[in-house]
């Protein structure tokens, strides 16, 4: 039987690599989770004047470096000057150089999102009217190229690693405590930690790389490593590793004192593994919620706590399944995994999975924000295939389930009849093999040491030596009787019906998490739904009013209180664009007559971003007629327009209209 099941387990892991790798190699470059809103000039504008700077808006604050915002002129020369500045919590501008002439200017960026994610990308304006440019962005990206592909599945083994290491050590201190000295389970748990830790190095070495140049030369550039060590993601890679120090100790004690101690004294040392273990996995997780998806965003302090569950929920059933798929596999004849700890585990994973999806719906809300956004955006199409792979992964559990339960009834239900040995059950066989093979030791060594002394009276001090001879084949004997009463016991446990059910169907669902957890960690680089709408949303109004000429015209009464201080203002802002507008303000009286009055002020104010007041003060043309040309609007959105009236020199008033503009 065993001869069968092993090379199904060796088809089965080759058809999880491949279709894991299918995944990977399906992802592209990662996509980032700050999305540019706006632009100023926008993408493709034609602008009279050449402007004095271009300023993006991101969806996000995004971390700059020094190249990071880059400005090129037709022939591909750099035309920006100085470092790129913060003029709003998300907005980014860059100074460019005077008398610049007419043609199409190329804008590049490359920032880090604040959830450590890459973005990179370009769009061109022109200056009095389009020209031809040699200036190529058909290749700009982040997070590609062999960096990105590395750096993508240093990602994956980070995961891996620590799923199987924390639901490896939670699988022997919950569920099965005899299972600290199985060496199979002792080899999975400290490959998971050194998985995570070899990843988490990899990751530190290529991030400098990985979100700049994305050169394979620039991985083992110090200067690089020095910057990544002052983000906020270098910080969390590094706290991961002093973690990773105490784990290691965890892991020493676990199978080391623990699993020398006797019962009584187990139970004093398993508390207090149990607290170590869960601060020291928490910590970890929180390595992750601190840098990535949960850091950023709507309810950060919610979502990290959240984030910290739902990776423990995570690792304690899948982690736990692939101990107890080792367990089942590779556990020796004499010390199987029984029902009890099946039992146990199917707990442990049943409260997990309670905790997966209680947090898993928080996170979906959060990343999604409506329900178009399950099937219009490529996050929420791998959050539907994940959901399916949970759903299936249910499934088989309930299977392994019912397996379980008949595996316990078979130990416990069946009476034990000696005369019957059809009857004897696993827990039976095992308890009555090493009295059997003692049994056969003992009979082997009591004939052979009769052999031995009657030889010895025949033949005196030769036949010394013979019998040196004879007990050390006795010992062989004895040697060769154990393991084949091993063996038998192996190959009874192994043709029960039940426990061979239950190993196929945890085999399947380790089969299902391994895709699961590909499909995850693509997730967690995958531009979030929410944002992803927004941006197309943002787009799709730029374009609508880049390609309508149609002018904005606010009226407003006003009444400053003094003699003759009513009146109406009007506000033309044309084309009323995010970039630049031209503006004209006109005074009138009641009657419709132009108003001459000392002073008109204008400001624009996007209270939902926090943006503004942005204040422009008109030039006078002439008798209730004010202009100012080149207004910029950073981004799209409904404006407060504010026109501030002066009739005297004591007399004067503020009105306001809301508007959309952009």
């Amino acid at each position: 039987m065993t001869q069968t099941i092993a090379p199904r387990v060796r088809t089965l892991v080759l058809l999880l690599l491949a279709a894991t790798g299918l995944l990977f190699a399906g992802a592209g470059p990662v996509s980032a989770h700050a999305a540019v809103t706006g632009s100023a000039p926008q993408q493709g504008a034609v602008v009279d004047k050449a402007p004095t700077q271009v300023s993006l808006t991101f969806s996000e604050k995004v971390a700059l470096s020094d190249d990071s915002l880059r400005v090129l002129d037709p022939k591909g020369k750099r035309v920006d000057r100085g470092d790129p500045a913060n003029l709003t919590s998300t907005t980014y501008a860059v100074k460019l150089h005077g008398g610049l002439p007419d043609g199409t200017y190329t804008v590049t960026y490359q920032v880090v999102s604040e959830d450590s994610h890459p973005v990179a990308g370009a769009y061109t304006f022109s200056i009095g009217a389009p020209s031809q440019t040699t200036v190529s962005v058909s290749g700009q990206s982040a997070g590609g190229g062999v960096v990105g592909t590395l750096y993508g599945f240093g990602r994956y083994v980070s995961y891996a690693g620590f799923i199987v290491m924390v639901g490896g050590a939670a699988f022997v201190l919950a569920c099965w405590q005899r299972g600290a000295g199985v060496r199979a389970l002792q080899r999975l748990t400290v490959a998971g930690w050194l998985a995570l830790t070899a990843a988490t190095l990899g990751l530190l070495l290529l991030r400098g790389s990985y979100t700049g140049s994305g050169k394979v030369g620039d991985v083992f550039d110090l200067d690089l490593l020095g910057q990544v060590l002052q983000t906020k993601t270098g910080a969390a890679l590094v706290s991961r590793l002093l973690l990773l120090a105490a784990a290691a100790l965890f892991i020493a004690v676990l199978f080391g004192a623990y699993e020398k101690r006797e019962d009584e004294e187990k139970r004093d040392l398993t508390f207090g593994l149990a607290v170590g273990g869960v601060v020291v996995s928490a910590g970890l997780a929180a390595s992750w919620a601190m840098s990535e998806h949960a850091s950023t965003g709507l309810q950060a302090g919610i979502a990290m706590p959240v984030d910290i569950t739902h990776l423990l929920a995570v690792a304690g059933w899948l982690g736990g399944l692939a101990a107890l798929l080792v367990a089942l596999y590779r556990a020796p004849a004499d010390t199987p995994v029984d029902a009890s700890a099946v039992r146990r585990f199917s707990r442990l994973a049943f409260g997990s999975v309670l905790a997966l999806v209680a947090t898993g719906i928080y996170q979906s809300w959060r990343q999604l924000g409506s329900w178009t956004a399950f099937t219009d955006t490529r996050y929420g199409q791998l959050l539907l295939v994940k959901i399916g792979l949970v759903a299936v992964l249910v499934g088989i559990a309930w299977v392994s389930r019912r397996w379980t339960g008949r595996l316990a009834e078979a130990v416990v239900v069946k009476p034990r009849e000696e005369s019957d040995p059809v009857a004897v059950t696993d827990a039976d066989a095992d308890e009555k093999e090493p009295a059997r093979a003692g049994a056969s030791g003992s009979g082997s060594g009591s004939a052979s040491a009769g052999k031995g002394a009657a030889a010895l009276g025949r033949k005196g001090a030769a036949g010394s030596d013979k019998a040196d001879g004879e007990s050390e084949r006795a010992v062989q004997l004895a040697r060769q009787q154990a393991a084949i009463d091993t063996a038998r016991r192996k190959e009874r446990r192994d043709a029960d019906p039940n426990r061979f059910g239950l190993r196929r169907s945890v085999l399947a669902e380790a089969g299902v998490a391994v895709v699961l957890l590909a499909v995850t960690t693509m997730l967690t680089s995958t531009e979030p739904g929410r944002t992803e709408e927004e941006a197309k949303a943002a787009t799709s109004a730029s374009a609508a009013d880049a390609s309508s000429a149609g002018a904005l015209t606010l009226d407003m009464s006003f009444d400053t209180g003094g003699e003759d201080g009513k009146g109406v203002v009007r506000v033309d802002l044309d084309p009323a664009r995010v970039g630049g507008n031209e503006m004209h303000v006109y005074v009138q009286r009641p009657n419709g007559r132009a108003f001459d009055i000392p002073e008109v002020k204008v400001a624009f104010t996007l209270e939902s971003q926090d943006i503004g007041p942005l204040p422009v003060v008109p030039d006078h043309i002439t008798t209730g007629h004010w202009s100012a040309s080149g207004v910029q609007i950073p981004m799209a959105g409904e404006w407060k327009v504010s026109v501030t009236v002066r009739t005297s020199d004591i007399d004067q008033t503020t009105v306001s209209k809301n508007a959309q503009i952009g």
